[in-house]
């Protein structure tokens, strides 16, 4: 699947979101080593700390149904109103916490992060390059 085609899948995700708080919509689309696409969206909640992203969403999606290797993840995320508005560099990048989920699910050097800028530009990242010196499963080994 080509970057185009999953951050359409983000989109569509994006649509799901429950974010009534702060009316920021995020849709992520997360691709299995099987092909397979997974969407998640983001899920807030009035005391905010059970808020969940839209990344791990889609990451907790996958692992519930057995999948465990992932290549990219696109990522989706602007305002209710639709408008995408963002200062240099542009697009909604994973928080802190989504990046330690990522970093104990996915090679660091391959897996790639694609960030919506808007349904037609996108960033590509490497997980490595968002989370230089993390710390996953082979740091405990």
């Amino acid at each position: 699947m080509d970057s185009q085609a999953l951050i359409q899948e983000a989109i569509l995700a994006r649509e799901q979101s429950y974010s009534p708080y702060s009316n920021f919509m995020v849709g992520a689309a997360l691709l299995g080593k099987s092909g397979c696409v997974y969407r998640g969206c983001n899920i807030e909640n009035a005391a905010y700390t059970p808020t969940n992203c839209a990344e791990r969403t889609a990451f907790f999606k996958a692992l519930s149904e057995g999948e465990c290797e992932f290549t990219a993840i696109a990522i989706a995320g602007w305002p209710k109103n639709g408008k995408p508005v963002f200062a240099n560099p542009g697009g909604a990048y994973p928080c802190g916490v989504c990046r330690q989920v990522m970093m104990e699910f996915c090679n660091p050097e391959s897996f790639t992060i694609i960030i919506a800028h808007n349904s037609n530009d996108f960033t590509a990242h490497t997980l490595a390059e968002l989370m230089p010196h993390g710390f996953g499963p082979d740091n405990l080994k």
